[in-house]
């Protein structure tokens, strides 16, 4: 009779364990912005993006075998000249659009060095569309964002603005450069805001 109500105590634990680990499972928080993911650098190394609150930041899918690839050489100048004033551009290579970042890690990191001098966080390679999206990136593309709204990441070099507060203010189409106008122009009121 013991061994049966030990059974018992036993399986009635762990039905309290397993109720209370899907409970928990099931109340965690949806993200409120773009800093609330972990992502990996090129370097495989975790990172945390709320390290980046009170920054201002270009997140942007990246490709080296594209005809949009000399958008780097913006991207660098780009973070070069707002980088003191607080600003990042965050760059995720992705192979999922015509095969276009085929490349390895160090094959990556080496050419966006040697032929743009990149010098802003390079992240590893990930799907930005599907089942297989990287979180952060389910997570943009879910958001009214202006101007393009959302969806799918059409192409290599789809843009986001993320504001100090973490919070996504514009979305660009790939071809949009990184010195146009209008997107400056929203980096910069961003960067204003204290």
């Amino acid at each position: 009779m013991s061994t049966l109500w030990s059974l018992g105590f036993v399986f009635g634990l762990a039905m309290v364990a397993a109720v209370g680990g899907v409970a928990s499972a099931q109340s965690t928080e949806k993200p409120s912005s773009a800093l609330d993911f972990h992502v990996k650098s090129i370097d495989g190394k975790a990172v945390d993006l709320s390290i980046y609150r009170g920054n201002v930041l270009l997140i942007v899918n990246v490709a080296s075998k594209c005809g949009l690839t000399p958008q780097y050489e913006q991207l660098q100048a780009l973070h070069k000249k707002y980088e003191p004033q607080g600003f990042a551009v965050l760059a995720f290579p992705c192979n999922q659009f015509g095969q276009q970042e085929p490349g390895a890690p160090e094959e990556i990191k080496q050419f966006c060095k040697v032929n743009y001098g990149v010098t802003f966080p390079l992240f590893e390679k990930i799907e930005v569309n599907g089942d297989g999206a990287a979180p952060l990136y389910k997570y943009l593309t879910s958001l009214q964002t202006r101007p393009s709204g959302p969806g799918k990441i059409t192409w290599n070099f789809e843009k986001f603005v993320v504001g100090r507060d973490g919070q996504v203010v514009a979305r660009f189409a790939p071809r949009t450069k990184p010195d146009d106008p209008e997107l400056l122009k929203i980096i910069e009121a961003e960067l204003d805001k204290k």
